[in-house]
């Protein structure tokens, strides 16, 4: 997105104008359809960013959206979040798509005093880590669609001292259904997930088996830049199939490497813990205790078959 032009929008208020959409009914939070907003090429090299929280549920955009420095995995999806400050980019292919959906707008002040306020970070959908929309079936799509409902019927009302807290309560609904979701799309797309820990066990296998002295001990940011995932997406995914997040996946391999080498080497502590990847012996054989509950020493001296 480097030598683009950025446009920040400040104010729902100020988007409903930009986009050419009537009034919003109230000012810290909007809820309207997809189809009333416009794409035109002309706007394909502007970087968006917003000040406030914005949902989209969408059918038929067709579109590229470019989040952050990467590529959103959109193209068939269904539901994205990009949170207030995140840069984004809309290339748009077809301008006269018969796009539909719903969009939801959400300015921080309007969360002001709420447990949400401190909570809403947590879903890691809203993080430039997460590069996949979420996919949703016919029946997790009426279920969101109906909460946004709630939320666009509840907006419509006179607005009384109820109002703020029980919008806030279906914001909270909506954000849980699409964890649930992206938990459940995690879980079905296990073929490819499968290939993702073979490479993964491949990657580790490489760099223990190769100049791991040289290149020290393998990062969660490296391998998932291999594996081309984010770091939060694989830990994630890997603690669903698995019950290791990334870092104890290396843990789990850098152990079992240790096991082999104290029991078929003659190597010293200093030499295996260096050919691991190590700068400190200290420090592997910390680990390696932690792990094991024994010491490299101790590992080997039960382990080393008697002559």
């Amino acid at each position: 997105m480097l030598n683009k032009q950025i446009t920040r929008i400040k104010s729902i208020q100020e988007y409903h104008r930009l986009r050419g959409l009537p009034k919003p009914e109230h000012p810290l939070v909007s809820l309207f359809d997809y189809s009333l907003i416009k794409f035109s090429p002309e706007n394909n090299d502007i970087v968006w960013v917003n000040d406030f929280y914005f949902i989209a549920l969408k059918r038929n955009l067709d579109a590229k959206i470019i989040y952050g420095q990467q590529d959103y995995d959109f193209d068939e999806g269904t539901m994205f979040f990009i949170s207030p400050g995140q840069a984004f980019r809309i290339e748009s292919k077809n301008e006269n798509a018969e796009k539909s959906g719903m969009i939801l707008l959400v300015h921080p002040d309007f969360l002001w005093n709420m447990a949400l306020a401190k909570t809403i970070k947590r879903h890691e959908f809203f993080g430039y880590s997460v590069r996949e929309a979420l996919f949703l079936s016919q029946k997790e799509e009426e279920i969101i669609l109906g909460t946004m409902q709630n939320i666009r019927q509840e907006c419509q009302q006179n607005i009384d001292k109820f109002s703020q807290q029980i919008v806030v309560s279906y914001i909270e609904v909506l954000l849980n259904y699409a964890d649930r979701f992206y938990n459940r799309q995690f879980i079905t797309r296990k073929m490819g997930n499968y290939q993702i820990l073979d490479q993964l066990e491949v990657l580790l296998e490489d760099h223990f088996n190769g100049r791991a002295a040289a290149r020290g001990l393998p990062t969660v940011h490296h391998l998932a830049e291999r594996l081309h995932l984010s770091s939060d997406y694989l830990s994630t995914l890997l603690k669903l199939m698995t019950g290791l997040n990334t870092q104890q996946h290396i843990h789990e391999k850098l152990i079992a490497k240790a096991k082999e080498k104290l029991g078929s080497t003659n190597m010293s502590i200093s030499e295996i813990a260096y050919e691991l990847g190590f700068e400190h012996s200290q420090s592997f054989s910390k680990l390696f205790k932690l792990k094991t509950k024994l010491s490299p020493l101790k590992f080997r001296e039960f382990h080393t078959p008697i002559d």
